[in-house]
């Protein structure tokens, strides 16, 4: 017995650790099995508190809340010690010894039962024993097993714990503290009647809002603050009294524990009891917005409108729009303007706002474009309005004014412009502006500096004409011929390089001329003005000249050596030198100054000559054969629209050819405007039909001349070079649909549908200009590989510049490390791209996504 002690002893103290803590795990796996909802419960209720929840409530609820917690608080702490047992010291011995493999604990309590006396059996017992030991030596503590699903199939205690995780992460620990005040306004109730009330202004004004137990007399409160009042104790101990918001039904009892209504009129309110008070309510109305235009439109070189307004409200400006319609009877009903316009809706803007800063009174501009809509440059009537943040609207404020547009100097140009508004003012005017681009192109080699314009404009001609005569000139048409025209009169304003320096010398002249006899400032400043901009339409048309037309490096840096390096910023020193001894009245030197910059940038002019001089690339005669056979489709589309006015009105054979002259000044009738190349050079001039000198056999009518024309387009299609490239490959399949058009062309022609042919050779024409512009942007595109292998092989010799003397860009173009703009043009250009951005910040029917870009950019800047 007594070794059998020694050796429980021995187990009990090398198992103190791993017993004690399988023990604890026991006790409190115990513990949580029986106290599971208590602690849930407590839990549950300090997150609500620290949540504060028990301010929201009624009183009544909060208490009932508090009562029943506690009940079930205090019966969940009962249960829980009656069902709660604490484990003791063998029970954790029995855990732990079932924890581990063959009972080694009790093998070591236990002592030998058979034949104790035989040696080889006690030796076998103590070699078993002292392996249960070996074991018993790496034991470990049992862990609790705290399996509560079974108790919990709800898994209330989880949701405890959540509300508790929100709780800390949301609430305060110190709103538990104002559990305090509820007793103390409790008992408040039990000794007497109090209130409290609070005004809360509209947010949009941005007041803050009023505790009325902290107010005395006199009141002042925006028109529409919510007044909240709360009576507390006996009910009728305290009634309201109030005049302020005009309030007939509903109004209920003026003992009701919580009121609330709005303030709109001046008046009074009062709490009448024990304890009350009295207010004189002052209600500020809130006015409404106001907006002004506050100086003239001025129209940009582009025609872009900025007109300047002011805008203001008593708190802020929330909105606005304005309305652009016709002033009809302010135009002037002359020419194509006489007829009755067409209905047209009016041109409706978002008035820009302020991004940041404060919209109660701000100046803007409303900026727009409107040089391609039919009010461009008609008197118009602009009302504006403005909103503010409760829905009132300001009173219109309407402006007389000509809705500025681009202005067009040149004389065609601007007769095209002036026929495009005829056609945008009413359907009825489309035979009056046939004629009338009849008249001014009647004689082309006067008018025109460029045979892809005049051809342009006769392929917008013959569609009109083909449209009218056979009533299809719909409104879609009217919209696309008009469209054509726009494009078309730009090209004859912008021009090429020629146009833009002649325009220059045109402004140096003038001013030359208004020096010398003693024009006033604002004239001079005006020329000068003008000048500036010539010169910057001149540079910019260089530069996209070289672009197109680069050389090799060699011819480059050959002529770089003898070259004038000239900057930007040496060509706006010389104009403000000009200017500044205009003011001086310096005139002689002014003049002299002057000269000098004309020399110098027609000596530009010069070298952009001069590096243009060499053999024609194989793209350039592509170009020009394209060019010829462009100009052969459009003498047969010519002559057949003229057989089908003789099928129509054969007695008008006579008075048409009278005024539709070549390119070269021949009669038309079918005139191929030059000639074309291969096969239908030869047979496209001089062929009218079988009445012109019996010339033409029958083997040789329309069909076989746009068959000839196909097969011409079909080898060079074959032969045009830029394979590979996109713009090169777009011009392959610009030239395949335009064989596909000639090809119904002249099976059209062949079933003598001349209706239909005619519309085959307007699209064949339409794919061969576009097969033109693809080959240039594949030609331009090859230049500029051979700028930037030249510009990586040839660094040696020097760097290559623009005739401004800036260095060339990584990809080809003219670029620069430094500002290209300087002194004032740098702020004038900054305030345009930051109008740009405000309008199209204001244009509702851009994405949000964009509208959202436009704003974080002006934010920054």
């Amino acid at each position: 017995m007594t070794s059998e002690t020694s050796q429980y002893l021995k187990v009990i103290a090398r198992l103190r650790g791993p017993l004690w803590l399988t023990w604890a795990g026991m006790t409190a796996e115990r513990a949580a099995r029986a106290l599971w909802p208590l602690w849930s419960i407590i839990i549950a209720v300090l997150a609500a508190l620290m949540l504060g929840w028990h301010e929201s409530f009624p009183i009544e609820a909060v208490w009932g809340i508090a009562v029943l917690s506690a009940i079930s608080a205090l019966y969940f702490l009962i249960r829980g010690f009656v069902l709660f047992r604490l484990p003791d010291r063998m029970e954790a011995m029995v855990q732990l010894d079932i924890s581990l493999a063959g009972r080694p604990i009790q093998a070591l309590m236990d002592s030998q039962a058979i034949v104790p006396s035989d040696e080889a059996s006690v030796a076998v017992w103590r070699v078993h024993q002292s392996r249960m030991a070996e074991l018993i030596a790496n034991a470990k503590a049992v862990k609790p097993k705290v399996r509560l699903a079974a108790h919990d199939p709800f898994a209330l205690r989880y949701v405890a714990t959540l509300l508790f995780g929100v709780a800390v992460l949301f609430g305060s620990l110190w709103r538990v503290g104002t559990v305090t005040e509820i007793v103390q306004n409790d008992r408040a109730v039990i000794s007497g009647p109090v209130w409290e009330g609070w005004i809360e202004p509209p947010a949009y004004t941005g007041k803050p809002s009023l505790y009325l137990n902290d107010q005395d007399g006199q009141i002042d409160v925006p028109e529409g603050s919510r007044i909240s009042l709360r009576l507390y104790g006996e009910i009728g101990a305290l009634t309201v009294a109030e005049t302020v918001s005009q309030r007939i039904e509903g109004t209920g009892s003026a003992a009701d524990p919580e009121q609330d209504f709005i303030a709109l009129t001046s008046g009074t309110l009062e709490i009448a009891g024990l304890n009350g008070r009295l207010w004189d309510i002052v209600v500020t109305p809130d006015t409404q917005p106001r907006v002004e235009v506050v100086g003239a439109a001025e129209r940009g070189a582009d025609g872009v409108m900025s007109l300047p307004f002011v805008a203001s409200d008593d708190y802020e400006v929330a909105g606005g729009s304005a309305e652009i319609a016709l002033d009809l009877n302010a135009v002037s009903r002359r020419y194509g303007l006489s007829v009755d316009p067409e209905e047209r809706a009016n041109i409706a803007l978002d008035l820009p706002l302020p991004i940041a800063g404060d919209r109660s009174d701000f100046a803007e501009a409303l900026i727009g474009n409107f040089s391609e809509h039919p009010f461009a440059n008609l008197p118009v009537k602009l009302s504006m309005t403005a909103q503010d943040a409760k829905g009132q609207s300001s009173a219109v404020n309407t402006t007389h004014l000509i809705l500025p547009g681009r202005r067009f100097f040149d004389p065609m140009a601007r007769a095209l412009i002036e026929q495009r508004q005829w056609l945008l003012w009413s359907k009825d005017n489309a035979d009056r502006t046939t004629q009338m681009i009849r008249a001014i192109s009647h004689r082309p080699d006067d008018v025109f500096r460029s045979e892809i314009a005049y051809l342009r404009l006769r392929v917008i001609l013959r569609r009109l004409e083909t449209q009218i005569a056979f009533d299809q000139f719909t409104p879609e048409a009217r919209d696309e011929a008009a469209s054509a025209l726009w494009d078309l009169a730009i090209l004859l304003e912008d021009g090429d390089v020629e146009d833009a320096m002649e325009r220059m010398r045109r402004a140096q002249e003038r001013l030359s001329e208004a020096m010398k006899n003693g024009a006033s400032v604002e004239e001079i400043a005006e020329l000068m003005d003008e000048l500036r901009r010539a010169n910057e339409n001149y540079i910019n048309q260089l530069q996209r000249e070289t672009a197109r037309n680069g050389e090799t490096q060699e011819r480059q840096q050959g002529m770089q050596d003898d070259a004038m390096q000239m900057t930007q910023d040496d060509l706006q020193d010389m104009m403000d030198r000009i200017q500044e001894l205009m003011e001086e009245g310096r005139m002689a030197e002014a003049e002299q100054a002057l000269q000098e910059l004309q020399d110098m940038m027609e000596n530009m002019q010069i070298a952009e000559g001069q590096q243009g001089e060499g053999q024609q690339s194989e793209g350039q005669q592509a170009m020009e054969g394209l060019a010829d056979t462009l100009r052969g489709q459009q003498g047969l589309s010519d002559q057949a629209f003229r057989d089908l006015q003789e099928q129509y009105n054969p007695d008008a054979q006579a008075g048409e050819s009278d005024g539709n002259e070549g390119r070269n000044g021949g009669q038309g009738r079918g005139q191929s405007h030059e000639g074309q190349s291969g096969e239908g050079k030869g047979q496209g001039e001089g062929q009218s039909g079988e009445d012109r000198d019996g010339q033409q056999s029958k083997g040789q009518g329309l069909a076989e001349r746009q068959e000839n024309l196909r097969r011409e387009v079909e080898r060079q299609r074959g032969a045009l070079p830029g394979a590979g490239s996109e713009a090169g490959d777009a011009a392959r399949e610009a030239l395949r649909r335009a064989e596909d058009a000639m090809r119904g062309a002249g099976e059209a022609l062949q079933r003598d549908d001349l209706p239909e042919a005619i519309g085959r050779q307007a699209e064949a024409m339409d794919a061969l200009r576009e097969g033109m512009q693809n080959l240039g942007e594949a030609m331009a595109e090859a230049e500029g590989r051979k700028g930037q292998q030249g510009s990586a092989d040839g660094r040696e010799g020097g760097e290559q510049r623009d005739p401004l003397g800036r260095n060339p860009g990584a990809t080809g173009q003219a670029g620069t490390d430094q500002g290209l703009l300087q002194g004032e043009d740098v702020y004038r250009r900054a305030r345009e791209l930051l109008d740009e951005i405000r309008k199209r910040s204001g244009e509702s029917v851009r994405p949000e996504v964009e509208r959202d870009y436009l704003r974080r950019l002006l934010d920054r800047f």
